[in-house]
């Protein structure tokens, strides 16, 4: 990945693997790195922003939590519109004060905002609210989950500090999509 030089990067950072692997790819592609976590309601909130500290205290880069007010709880499954809000929660946060916001987004998932397509528009609309000022980068939008998996092992992150269950129970509850994930990562 071609970074210019001084280039500020916002990860939009959950404690994953695909987050912290595209934090890492940033960082040491020559980005200043930040970190936002959000919590929008999620069931696995709590163990999510734990891994993400994790993650940033690993990487040394600063890490910001955000709280979106939500009257109810949210379950395991597919969001609609998780990705749009995390985004745009971003650029509001960052006020133009970055020039990449980031999702660790990878090829192989059925949900429209982790699409070619979804990232397509969406660097579209930022760089048309921000005249050009802040584009998206999703390193990872053609890779494989098993590719995203294979480079996490090669960055030194500790992969028990990462948390994937979109149950947020502990232990992993083994069904949902990204348990399943991990286990045919076999991890």
């Amino acid at each position: 990945m071609l970074l210019r030089q001084q280039t500020r990067a916002t990860v939009l950072l959950s404690g994953g693997i695909d987050s912290a692997s595209c934090a890492h790819l940033l960082q040491h592609s020559g980005a200043e790195v930040r970190a936002l976590f959000v919590d929008h309601g999620q069931a696995a909130a709590g163990r999510e922003a734990v891994a993400s500290a994790a993650v940033a205290e690993h990487l040394a880069i600063p890490l910001e939590t955000c709280r979106v007010s939500n009257p109810r709880r949210l379950g395991a499954g597919e969001l609609l519109g998780r990705n749009p809000m995390l985004l745009f929660n971003a650029l509001f946060l960052t006020q133009g004060l970055t020039d990449f916001i980031a999702l660790g987004l990878h090829a192989g998932v059925p949900y429209y905002d982790c699409s070619e397509a979804f990232a397509s528009s969406a660097k579209r609309m930022l760089g048309e609210l921000t005249d050009g000022r802040v584009s998206l980068v999703v390193p990872f939008i053609s890779w494989t989950k098993r590719e995203v998996f294979d480079y996490f092992l090669t960055t030194g992150l500790p992969l028990a500090s990462t948390y994937s269950c979109e149950s947020g129970s502990d232990p992993a509850c083994g069904i949902c999509a990204s348990c399943r994930d991990r286990k045919a990562l076999g991890c």
